[in-house]
Order: C-alpha cells, then structure tokens, then sequence
C-alpha cells in the first residue's frame, strides 16, 4: 500500500537580515545584501503562498545567506561569505550553531517524525534565480530541481511540468536548471538522510525577473505555479 503523501515546504534564503551582534563584520556590504548574493527575492512570498494553499507546515529563515548559507554543507567554500569566512573560529562555530544547525536540524526532525509516523514526504523548498550570471542570461522562467535517480522525484517533476506548461504555455519550464538538482544543496543532504520511497525533495526555482516585475504577472506566476502544483500531487 503507498504511503500517504505529507508536504512540507522550506524557504533557505528568505530574507537579508543581519542580526545585531554580527551587523559590524557587514560595513560596507550593504549594496551587496539587497542582491541575489543577500537572499532569493519572490522566494519567500511564494513558500507562504504554497503553504497557505496545501495547508503544508512552514519552515523559514529569514537570515541573510551572507552570514551563513543554510543550503549548504558543511565544509562547502560558499558556507561562509566574504563577510564571515575570514572570522574567528568561535564566530564562525556560533554562527553555525544558531542559526545554520538550529534550522536545519529542526526541519530534518521534522521529516522525520512524518516518516515515523508513516508517510511519504514531499519536500519543496523555495528558491529564485538571477535572470543573468556571470554574463549568461538564464533561459528559463521556473526550474525544477530534482535528482532523476529517484523516481518519486522524477516522476512528480514531469508532471508538474506538464501541468505548468498547461496553464501557461509562454512559460518555459525546464528540469534540472539553472543547476542540477543532484548538486550540494539542502535536498541533496537530506537524500542522504531518508530513503527514495519516504523522502521526495523538490528545490523550485523562479526566475526573479518575474519578481522584479511585480504586479498581476508575477501574482499570475505564483497562481500558476501552485495550481499546478496542486494539480501535480493530487495526480500521484
């Protein structure tokens, strides 16, 4: 018999807050917290939205990535920024403790208690992307990001695809991009925690160009991503 399915969502990069104690190592980077480098902008507003509409519990930081980046590993050279790499060990190890374990430690106990107590967890967690990198222009509205060694995951990403593109064929939804989703990341740990039959981690991916657009298209945007949503995980 399968599992009854049990979403959560997360939202890594929610905000660009800098607390207090830690504002004078960030003097002179402030411009750089109001960009992509800061947070994901749109990602946040889009994981209360998804939320709201799966009646899904919520798991939010709000911390800027440039104090510690909660998606991902530990030992990854982009854990700390250029603001806090060159810190004290004891800085570094607080910072670490408080908020990069204190969350993420919270969510995978999470899991797994759904998982104890029976249920398949379909984990989306809430980014967005930059529109150009580097010089490259990202050609994609929505990603969907996924290892497609595990079938759950594979399987609801085809639909969801399909769905989206249903409802908004000017939309190009691709999979596995602006990165792959086997790639370090808070998802790809948790595959590591959890078997492929209880555990599908999905990272969305929205185009901030979208975001910056506001207004009714990027209100449609959100719409339609989660209807298809929706529509995606009532079909499995």
């Amino acid at each position: 018999m399968a599992k009854p399915d049990y979403v959560l969502i997360t939202c890594e990069h929610g905000g660009n807050r800098i607390p207090a104690r830690y504002r004078p190592l960030f003097a002179g980077f402030d411009a750089l917290l109001q960009t992509h480098r800061g947070y994901d902008p749109g990602a946040l507003a889009l994981a209360r939205q998804m939320a709201k509409a799966l009646t899904a519990p919520l798991f939010v930081s709000s911390t800027s990535r440039l104090l510690i980046d909660l998606n991902r590993s530990i030992g990854h050279s982009h854990l700390y920024s250029e603001a806090t790499r060159g810190v004290p060990a004891k800085v570094r190890r607080d910072i670490l403790e408080k908020y990069y374990l204190t969350y993420r430690n919270q969510v995978e106990a999470h899991i797994a208690d759904a998982i104890a107590h029976g249920s398949r967890v379909i984990h989306l967690s809430s980014h967005s992307f930059t529109p150009e990198l580097d010089g490259a222009i990202r050609n994609a509205d929505v990603g969907l990001l996924y290892d497609p060694a595990r079938s759950g995951e594979l399987e609801l990403c085809r639909r969801w695809q399909t769905r989206l593109k249903a409802r908004a064929p000017e939309l190009d939804v691709r999979r596995n991009y602006p990165y792959t989703g086997k790639s370090d990341g808070f998802t790809a740990y948790l595959r590591r925690r959890f078997p492929a039959d209880v555990y599908v981690g999905i990272e969305l991916e929205i185009n901030q160009k979208h975001v910056y657009k506001g207004g009714r298209q990027w209100h449609a945007l959100r719409s339609q991503v989660i209807g298809s949503l929706c529509q995606a995980i009532t079909a499995g």
